[in-house]
């Protein structure tokens, strides 16, 4: 008897009821916007940020989802707060409203419509991060939106959506702008990705190559398996801090954590000393063969209870010892390729060490860690050289490189880079991705472009074809 996939079971007449329901219900509150001016719907915005990205507020539905899901880490999630901030931030600096760019040289006007209705699968890692980070966006452009929760964390996400919710509606709008589906369930994320207008997937791979093939529009995410350069003119101070930052935040589970250092020879050791310094906890030859049994099964897969979780827990299941005042956990590694599983994504606490020589052998390196595994999501370097910076974009095959950045804290957006904040990456085409760009306000709008009648840009057939012109054709 052949198994059927979690993807191919029947909904319930019930279920499809409850969903043709919220769609309903969501177009409704819809129309009831869509006079809003400019004004009015920033007020939203500020609104349901402020509710959910309150210290106190915040702080309680992010140590919620830690302890419903039994992931990340419960004393550093209530910091991603800054993210919800930072959208905000960003929204309101952009027109969303009717006009919303003008070339007069080209005589284009550009006009800002809702997307529609927006249909965002939550994953169990951000239940109280990535619900508000839509809404402010959605809420910018006139959408509405119908949350999916993932079943290991929806009590939290139920919780936040019901917050906004209030917020909406104590300000005389539509609460229905903002639903969330009561039963969580494969099917119902299917139909419910069929019939809305658009689906925002941050999740696993099943997850966002199911939206792709719901027949609608969808912004997917990709893989992760951040590997950073190290050269010699970096600040190792600085790298080892930041690396440690980034691979920590939130026990590592998200993909942008620091996965791979790649360290020029010339400074390996006092990069590793530097590390130990921080709080990493250096695998001897015994234990890294541990540890790779706990993390991965027979089949190649990363085993849930290994995921998200202190560098103590990971050591008791490998069977080893890890002092308590260590943070992340280091593994020299001198191969690479899909059999060499430490070369691939980790979603822990645990980051691989690899040296290379001269800058040429860094970038092979870096060519080999993305075979296998990550293309198209992130990389970075600890460098002062130019050149070399410049080598490596050209070289990488992801959609954005940190410089002297800790990844997980600044890929999606910082306060101290140009990034658009968002809790979605896009991976590109690299990554089975529509956009390489961090989802964010454009991502939620239509736009009508108007277009005027200009003088004549016509170039000549000289000026076109350049020295090809007038020669023997064939």
């Amino acid at each position: 008897m052949n198994k059927v996939s979690a993807w191919e079971r029947e909904i319930t007449d019930e279920q499809r009821e409850h969903v043709q329901d919220l769609l309903a219900k969501a177009r409704a509150a819809m129309e009831k916007v869509k006079d809003y001016d400019q004004a009015a719907v920033d007020r939203l915005c500020r609104a349901v940020g402020w509710a959910t990205a309150n210290e106190k507020t915040f702080t309680r539905l992010a140590q919620m989802g830690v302890d419903e899901s039994g992931l990340g880490d419960r004393d550093g999630r209530p910091a991603k707060r800054f993210k919800i901030m930072g959208v905000l931030r960003d929204a309101m600096r952009q027109k969303s409203v009717g006009i919303i760019e003008e070339d007069p040289e080209k005589g284009l006007v550009k006009y800002a419509k809702p997307a529609g209705v927006i249909a965002s699968l939550i994953p169990t890692t951000n239940p109280a991060l990535t619900p508000p980070v839509t809404a402010i966006y959605a809420l910018k452009a006139k959408d509405a939106v119908i949350f999916s929760p993932h079943p290991r964390s929806k009590a939290t996400t139920f919780e936040t959506v019901n917050i906004m919710r209030e917020t909406l509606k104590r300000l005389g709008a539509p609460e229905d702008l903002l639903q969330c589906v009561r039963t969580p369930s494969i099917p119902v994320t299917q139909e419910l990705m069929a019939i809305c207008d658009l689906t925002m997937a941050t999740g696993g791979k099943p997850m966002v190559q199911a939206a792709y093939s719901s027949g609608k529009p969808a912004y997917g995410v990709g893989a992760g398996n951040a590997t950073m350069v190290i050269d010699e003119t970096a600040d190792i101070e600085e790298a080892a801090r930041n690396s440690r930052i980034s691979k920590t935040s939130d026990f590592g589970s998200g993909c942008s954590a620091d996965g791979n250092l790649l360290i020029d020879s010339r400074i390996y050791d006092k990069m590793r000393d530097q590390l130990v310094s921080e709080g990493g906890y250096l695998c001897s030859a015994e234990e890294k063969a541990k540890l790779e049994a706990a993390l991965w099964d027979d089949t190649g897969h990363r085993t849930m209870n290994t995921i998200a979780c202190p560098a103590q827990r990971i050591g008791e299941i490998a069977g080893f010892s890890i002092p308590d005042d260590r943070k992340f956990i280091m593994v020299e590694q001198d191969w690479i390729g899909k059999e060499h599983r430490f070369s691939g994504e980790k979603l822990c606490v645990v980051m691989a060490l690899y040296r290379f020589d001269g800058f040429d052998d860094g970038l092979q390196k870096v060519r080999q860690i993305y075979a296998v595994g990550g293309t198209g999501h992130s990389c970075g370097i600890y460098s002062f050289d130019d050149d070399h910076i410049d080598r490596l974009a050209r070289v990488a095959p992801v959609s954005r490189m940190m410089v002297r950045q800790p990844q997980s804290k600044a890929n999606a957006g910082s306060f101290t880079n140009g990034m658009p904040m968002t809790s979605s990456l896009g991976c590109g085409i690299w990554g089975g991705n529509i956009t390489n760009e961090n989802v964010h306000l454009k991502h939620y709008l239509n736009v009508t472009w108007v277009s005027r009648p200009i003088p004549e840009d016509r170039p000549s057939e000289e000026e076109l074809f350049g020295e090809f012109y007038g020669t023997e054709t064939l």
